[in-house]
């Protein structure tokens, strides 16, 4: 049930859902004509707002402060754990090789810590959504790439169970258990570290972390004003995950 009012939320969590509200109500209240067009008019401002990048910039910027970085480079962890999110499920499907979206520099930086020998075994996180019994596994693909890169199989576990970060936490820390892991390092994005890792130490799981997929620009250059859908798209990103963490704390599912 929870996955399903948090699909619904998140639908209402876009600015792209609220500007078509008010278009549409808008359009509903025409009769009303000043009423119909200060609708009309805040739905636009609402979509024009959240699809410059000052705007988006600042909303991810704020979303990822709190990812902290506590990776030891001295350190041969025992596991480095990626977290799920970086997989596009249609369009792998569609293709049948692994096609990745924004986060999808999850898998890169664990396959790279991997590689340079800063962890001995990979442990890949993340299930689906999907109820059919022939979707995409997420944990399924990314140990198949991983192996294609040439890290050998027996380096390699999988949790495929898990369909939230909620999930990631709990099921993951049953694995770890089992394989008596102590020293464990855990990647995944910067604006989902908090949440993630809050998830893992409710559960007495406290990797370090490792932050990947950083998205807030550095303004170092001065910000386009004109109005784009990948802006649009990061500052949904950026509620959402503000969202997330509240939901989640109010549950009680995360110690942050």
């Amino acid at each position: 049930m929870f996955l399903v009012l948090s699909k619904i939320l998140d639908l209402f969590l876009g600015p792209l859902t609220w500007a078509v509200l008010f278009l549409v109500a808008g359009l509903l209240l025409r009769r009303r004509a000043r009423l119909a067009i200060g609708l009309q008019v805040l739905g636009l401002a609402v979509l024009y707002v959240f699809s410059i990048e000052p705007v988006s910039g600042a909303l991810m910027r704020w979303t990822e402060k709190g990812a902290r970085e506590t990776y030891r480079p001295d350190v041969v962890y025992d596991a480095v754990i990626v977290l799920g999110g970086g997989l596009d499920p249609d369009g792998t499907e569609a293709s049948g090789r692994p096609e990745y979206n924004a986060a999808g520099d999850r898998i890169m930086r664990g396959y790279e810590l991997l590689r340079e020998g800063h962890a001995r075994n990979a442990f890949i996180v993340g299930g689906s959504l999907d109820p059919r019994p022939e979707a995409v596994v997420e944990a399924g693909v990314l140990a198949r790439q991983l192996q294609q890169w040439g890290i050998e199989p027996e380096r390699i576990f999988t949790e495929g169970r898990s369909r939230n970060t909620r999930e990631n936490a709990v099921e993951a820390e049953k694995i770890i258990r089992q394989h008596g892991w102590k020293t464990l390092l855990l990647v995944t994005s910067a604006a989902h570290m908090p949440r993630a890792y809050g998830c893992f130490a409710a559960v007495g799981i406290r990797p370090d972390t490792f932050v990947a997929d950083i998205r807030a620009p550095l303004g170092k250059r001065p910000p386009s004003w004109l109005p784009r859908a990948h802006h649009l798209s990061v500052s949904s990103d950026a509620l959402r995950e503000m969202a997330g963490r509240w939901v989640y704390r109010m549950r009680g599912w995360t110690s942050e």
